[in-house]
């Protein structure tokens, strides 16, 4: 894949625990050489900016069903399973076009 991944990072309020699972992502990411563009964002946006973005990553309960990939990044925060939700995020990532 040689286009730019667009990735949402969401938690509760948009600030605290979505920084610290953004930084885990684009660490994911650049050692796997994918480009990214992350966007940090408060769940409650997540329906309104899913049409701009590729894969939904969230610290949080989700609200409501996407129409792309949503990935619950709780091992981010506990580092348990982390290697999990790596590996589930990396299977939305090579099932884009």
């Amino acid at each position: 894949m040689k286009r730019k991944v667009k990735v949402l990072v969401a938690c509760g309020a948009g600030i605290a625990t979505s920084t610290v699972v953004m930084k885990k992502v684009e660490d994911l990411f650049a050692r796997n050489q994918i480009p990214v563009e992350i966007m940090q964002i408060k769940i409650a946006e997540a329906s309104a900016k899913q049409d701009e973005a590729d894969i939904l990553i969230s610290t949080t309960m989700l609200p409501t069903e996407y129409k792309i990939p949503a990935i619950k990044a709780m091992a981010f925060l506990t580092g348990i399973n982390t290697e999990k939700v790596e590996n589930e995020i990396l299977e939305a990532v090579n099932s884009l076009d």
